[in-house]
C-alpha cells in the first residue's frame, strides 16, 4: 500500500525540518524523558549519528527562536538496514503536540526512505499508545505481530507495525 504525503497544517510554516546534530542532543534527550520513551540516552543517539545515513535522524525546529530558548521541539530516528527502514523514535514536546508536526517528521523520513530505495518501513509501539498508533495508521503503517513484554518501565506489550515503500 503506498500512501500520498503528508500534508503539513498552516501551523508548520513555522517551524523547519533539518539534520540532527550532536548540539540538538541535550534537546533530544530531554524530549525523550518528557515523552516517556524507552531511555536512549546521549550516547546512544551520539552513536546513531556517527553509524547512519543522517538524512534519517531529523529534527523539528521553530524558525524564530522562542523565548524559552528551546531549538528543538520535535526529532525522529531512523535506520536503514538491509533495504529496511526502522523507525526507532518519534517524539514531539508536549506543547506542540497535536499540530501535525510528528505526521510531517514521519512522512519526510518515509520520503528519506524511499530515496534511498527501501522496500518496507518497521517500527514498534506501546500498545497503550494509542495517539501514535494513530498517527502511524493514518500514514499507512498497519499491526503486522505483537511482542510480549517488549518494553519495560512498565512492563507492556509492542505491536509490530509496516508499511510497504514500493
Amino acid at each position: 500500500m503506498t500512501t500520498a504525503p503528508i500534508k503539513p497544517n498552516t501551523f508548520i510554516e513555522e517551524f523547519e525540518i533539518d539534520r540532527m546534530s550532536e548540539h540538538d542532543l541535550l534537546e533530544v534527550v530531554e524530549i525523550e524523558e518528557q515523552s516517556g520513551l524507552s531511555r536512549w540516552g546521549w550516547a546512544a543517539y551520539h552513536a546513531e549519528l556517527h553509524a547512519v545515513d543522517r538524512n534519517l535522524l531529523l529534527v523539528i525546529r521553530p524558525l524564530r527562536r522562542p523565548n524559552s530558548g528551546e531549538h528543538v521541539v520535535g526529532y525522529i530516528v531512523a535506520r536503514e538496514t538491509a533495504g529496511e527502514l526502522h523507525i526507532n523514535n518519534v517524539a514531539i514536546r508536549h506543547e506542540y503536540r497535536k499540530r501535525g508536526l510528528g505526521a510531517w517528521l514521519l512522512g519526510r523520513v518515509i520520503e528519506n526512505g524511499r530515496n534511498l530505495k527501501v522496500s518496507v518501513a518497521y517500527l514498534e509501539v506501546r500498545a497503550s499508545n494509542e495517539v501514535a498508533r494513530a498517527l502511524y495508521e493514518k500514514s499507512g503503517f498497519r499491526v503486522i505481530a505483537r511482542r510480549p513484554n517488549y518494553y519495560t518501565d512498565p512492563s507492556e506489550d509492542a505491536l509490530v507495525m509496516s508499511l510497504s515503500l514500493t
